[in-house]
């Protein structure tokens, strides 16, 4: 049946989705089909609300249209509340700094304190994801999609000569789903895990807390001991910056919906030209927006992309957004991968092209206001994918920057639809329903066409949605599935 509707899914979205028969990755494909066993307890996993909500307009209207994030496990939860407390204070926090600067503050500014401010970020101090957190990620949806990943992992390292040591790091990890689901796949080949040693790049430490458990790791990282991740026995490591990750080895790098929480500048077209969105304090003693009198510093960033741009894209653009921190990341990533080796995979939902107004905040799987209650919602830009692969290219000649192609495309053709029949012949009728939605969730574009349950509960994808790119060292050549 899912061969069936990985040829339709394929058709639909223009690229392969069943996998190719290239021989690097052959004997990844039959691991596909016969490690059916290989699952997550059904105890210690979260089966996502089967109902989406499609708040995504139509960016084909027009190149000014706005863009709206898609968060593809929107639903209503229980009311639950994040600490009123912490938010009054980030509050004062904010409206501190405008008052001691005399004047409003950037987007990127507002966003980073609302997101990662020590003491009452959103992410600090709480666990945001899953069904009773804020929105719902991939690894979330399905075990599938960590175990895809470490397809494409380890083919990455086979391409690599095989290396007995290798620095795995994933940004933002979130519970350390992806990587337990990596692990777990990836157990029954000890010549892959024995090599690797894991960093996870996290800020927050009730996440890292998380983290820990899912991993189910032994050891205290006080203690000055090596902390080991039980499922193949992979030593790990915790950084608060990717710069903290020791170099010198070859480096495979994951970063899943970490691009689009990093910090971005708005710009607005006016008639003196283009001007900066900044936040203030208005009389009421409320945030709202202004535009800048004259140029930021961030103007500088403004000026980099539009030259990598075509006259007639920003031409047509009244508002653009560019992520000062996504270029500077990205040419560290391109820098040590140049230098040591490996490869990194971004996975995230945006445009192969400049970003005009996407910039949303959602509370409790709700679009909300930017500038609503901060700290108490997540704030996340679509990614600029063009601006990444040209800033990975000015800084190394070692790299290639391969994609994006779409996430149905990367995920068919590592062989998700062999991996789910595999699944499939293990389960019950109720893990079975659960595992098809996953499926749709993770390859459909906007709709399952051959959903068989109730129309209300029909999965709405992100295949066509999210994107998927890579930045790898010259010498190992292309990629899977990117040839």
């Amino acid at each position: 049946m899912l061969r069936r509707l990985a040829v339709e899914a394929s058709r639909r979205c223009r690229g392969p989705l069943a996998p190719s028969r290239s021989p690097l990755h052959e004997s990844y494909l039959y691991w596909c089909r016969q490690c059916s066993t290989s699952s997550r307890s059904s105890a210690n996993s979260e089966t996502p609300d089967s109902t989406y909500v499609k708040q995504l307009e139509d960016s084909a209207s027009g190149p000014t249209a706005k863009i709206s994030i898609d968060r593809s496990g929107l639903y209503n939860p229980t009311e639950h509340s994040h600490g009123p407390v912490s938010d009054s204070e980030l509050v004062k926090h904010l409206k501190g700094i405008i008052k001691f600067r005399g004047g409003p503050i950037t987007v990127a500014e507002y966003m980073e304190e609302v997101l990662t401010n020590p003491k009452a970020g959103f992410y600090i101090n709480r666990d945001v994801f899953g069904a009773q957190g804020d929105f719902i990620t991939s690894p979330e949806v399905s075990q599938m999609f960590g175990e895809m990943i470490g397809v494409w992992a380890m083919c990455l390292w086979e391409q690599m000569g095989r290396p007995n040591k290798v620095n795995l790091v994933e940004l933002g990890p979130g519970r350390g789903t992806l990587l337990a689901d990596l692990l777990r796949g990836a157990s029954k080949i000890k010549n892959f895990t024995d090599s690797l040693h894991i960093h996870l790049v996290e800020c927050s430490p009730a996440l890292k807390k998380i983290q820990y458990s899912s991993l189910k790791c032994e050891g205290d990282e006080n203690s000055g001991k090596q902390v080991i991740s039980s499922l193949a026995e992979t030593p790990i490591s915790w950084h608060s910056t990717l710069d903290q990750v020791p170099t010198g080895f070859p480096t495979i790098i994951i970063a899943h919906e970490f691009y689009d929480a990093l910090p971005v500048h708005q710009f607005q077209r006016a008639s003196r030209g283009w001007c900066e969105k900044m936040i203030d304090v208005a009389e009421d003693s409320s945030f709202h927006f202004v535009l800048s009198p004259q140029p930021t510093p961030a103007t500088l960033y403004l000026m980099k992309r539009c030259k990598w741009a075509d006259d007639e894209e920003l031409a047509k653009l009244d508002h653009v957004e560019i992520c000062p921190k996504a270029i500077d990341l990205t040419h560290t990533i391109a820098e040590r991968i140049g230098s040591d080796g490996g490869g990194a995979l971004i996975i995230d939902y945006g445009l192969n092209g400049i970003v005009s107004d996407s910039l949303q905040a959602i509370r409790k799987h709700k679009f909300v206001h930017l500038l609503d209650n901060p700290g108490s919602a997540d704030l996340s830009a679509y990614v600029d994918f063009a601006a990444v692969r040209h800033s990975a290219e000015e800084v190394s000649e070692n790299v290639c920057v391969h994609g994006p192609i779409s996430q149905s495309q990367f995920l068919g053709s590592l062989g998700i639809n062999f991996r789910a029949e595999a699944l499939l012949e293990k389960c019950t009728e109720e893990e079975a329903e659960h595992l098809r939605t996953g499926y749709w969730r993770l390859v459909g574009e906007g709709e399952a066409p051959f959903w068989e349950g109730p129309d209300e509960q029909a999965p709405i994808g992100m295949g066509t949605r999210y994107l998927a790119m890579a930045i790898v060292n010259k010498n190992q050549g292309v990629p899977v599935p990117f040839q």
